[in-house]
């Protein structure tokens, strides 16, 4: 079979440096089409797989040492599993931390080697990390034959997430790695983990992420703001109505009753989260009627909560929005991510693609001073072996 010219150079390239037949598997990176500030509220998201995706060719080795090659960073590293796993710096942290978390649930790893490709964008906010955490654990699951259900491999690639990259991410990114299904996307309760396919049908449309190439240095600190916030909301609405655990258990009149007279902008943060659920629910009716120019609405109605209420976005996510806002060939568009930079997502007519990146690149570069980058993306399935 015809393979995908990453996987086929990372099959040539394993063979050139190790020994044996390798297995070869890919894993996706993700968008959000809706639901942005959610899942840390026990909401809901709305993510698809797409085609820009990690691929790892592995093997065993002969002993407890393990050698993994980057072919995007040109880099080799080199443990041994008798020794105890730390964290390092850049790629190889990712894979380690997945190593690291499989170990200590007691599954039977030995030395193995491992080449590294990939196409997902880095720091555009299509998660990479995610998409090289989630292909290790899928392969290194099919090298040991451990048979792990999907739910933990998905556990176990944002654990390692949390533990060695430090970074405390929600579970989506994971979740769609491995269980994305092209042509759908995932509506997936955050609380329960239960979710559910919805049909994304983009015939004539193309998925266009716009990355501003800024990220603010508010990033990280307005997150744990607004998760703090929230959490005020929920305590200001729980001493009236005990049972109120979350945002998720709250109605927009309860935060107008409990929480506007207390707090406008406490109010005006919760308000969003709890009308993101709802817009998102309604999405899902949307896509299952295949009405695409309802979900667009939908997409702009998000950023422009995330914009004002929530507070998140910025004079470039901004730009870029209201520039195809009135174009009739864009459906719908919105910041996507944890803000302060990274990219819009847009669905685009397939016909007018080249022209929106050219004109709003000109415009962007000529009102920001910025160049401008743009990836076009289709959903894709999950993570998945590779034959050949």
């Amino acid at each position: 079979m015809q393979l995908h010219s990453i996987a086929e150079n990372v099959l040539k390239t394993y063979c050139e440096n190790f020994e044996g037949r390798p297995i070869i598997v890919r894993s996706p990176g993700r968008v959000n089409i809706i639901g942005e500030h959610t899942d840390y509220n026990e909401g809901f998201v709305l993510p698809a797989a797409i085609d820009k995706a990690t691929y790892i060719a592995v093997g065993k080795s002969n002993n407890n040492n393990c050698t993994f090659i980057s072919i995007n960073y040109n880099e080799v590293f080199e443990v041994s599993l008798s020794a105890a796993l730390a964290p390092v710096k850049d790629w190889p942290t990712y894979i380690l931390g997945v190593v690291d978390q499989m170990i200590k649930r007691g599954y039977g790893l030995r030395g193995f080697n491992l080449m590294i490709q990939g196409d997902v964008p880095i720091g555009a906010g299509l998660s990479s990390s995610a998409s090289v955490e989630c292909a290790t654990v899928f392969a290194l699951n099919e090298l040991f034959q451990l048979h792990i259900p999907a739910l933990e491999l998905i556990d176990i690639a944002q654990k390692a997430e949390h533990i060695f990259a430090g970074v405390m991410c929600g579970v989506m990114d994971q979740f769609v790695s491995i269980l994305g299904k092209k042509d759908h996307v995932i509506k997936l309760d955050c609380r329960s983990m239960e979710y559910e396919y919805e049909p994304l049908q983009l015939k004539g449309i193309k998925i266009v992420l716009l990355n501003t190439n800024v990220k603010h240095s508010l990033a990280s600190t307005a997150y744990n703001k607004r998760r703090n916030e929230c959490n005020e909301g929920v305590e200001l609405v729980k001493k009236k109505i005990p049972r109120i655990n979350s945002l998720r258990d709250t109605t927009p009149q309860m935060l107008q009753q409990y929480v506007e007279p207390i707090d406008k902008n406490i109010y005006q943060r919760c308000r969003y989260v709890v009308e993101e659920n709802i817009r998102l629910l309604q999405a899902c009716e949307s896509l299952k009627k295949g009405d695409l120019s309802s979900l667009g609405n939908a997409m702009y109605a998000t950023h422009d909560g995330l914009s004002k209420e929530y507070e998140v976005s910025c004079k470039e996510l901004d730009f870029l929005v209201d520039y195809v806002r009135n174009v009739p060939q864009v459906l719908g568009a919105r910041m996507m991510g944890g803000g302060f930079g990274g990219c819009t997502i847009n669905l685009v007519k397939e016909e007018f693609v080249e022209e929106l990146i050219i004109s709003t690149g000109n415009a962007y570069t000529q009102h920001i001073g910025k160049e401008l980058t743009a990836y076009i993306a289709s959903t894709a399935d999950g993570a998945s072996l590779i034959h050949y």
